[in-house]
């Protein structure tokens, strides 16, 4: 094989992987699309842990409110008249 031959070939080698890194310019976003990727995965955990704080408080809410009904219920039927 001639030398020029093979110099065509590592170019077009090279050539290729080059393309194939930089295919849609994926290479040149991989650190902003790790970044946003991070970004979004804390704000999913920090929703839901908001979203376990608010159900709990509204099953607190929930139990008070609950007793308070028990107290009336019990002071209508059995309070003074």
């Amino acid at each position: 094989m001639s030398s020029s031959r093979r110099a065509w070939i590592v170019a077009a080698s090279v050539g290729a992987v080059e393309a194939l890194k930089d295919q849609v310019g994926l290479c040149r976003w991989n650190y902003p699309l790790r970044c946003v990727a991070q970004h979004t995965k804390n704000n999913i955990r920090s929703y839901s842990q908001a979203k376990k704080l608010s159900s709990s408080l509204i099953a607190n809410k929930a139990e008070q409110s609950e007793e308070s009904l028990r107290t009336v219920m019990y002071l209508s039927c059995w309070g003074p008249n």
